[in-house]
């Protein structure tokens, strides 16, 4: 894997992870993945690449 892959892969999951973070304690499990799957799905289309991801 390239370099700058790697490190967008890494901002993805940052991203998923600050987003779900929020619904920390909630006991709401369905909205905090929906939140972390949304801000990944933001964060991948702004990734410069030609293939297809599955979450």
């Amino acid at each position: 894997m390239k370099r700058e892959l790697a490190i967008e892969f890494s901002r993805v999951s940052e991203a998923a992870a600050l987003a779900g973070y929020k619904w920390l304690g909630r006991g709401d499990k369905n909205n905090a993945d929906g939140a972390s799957v949304n801000a990944m799905r933001i964060m991948l289309n702004l990734v410069n690449i030609d293939g297809t991801i599955v979450i």
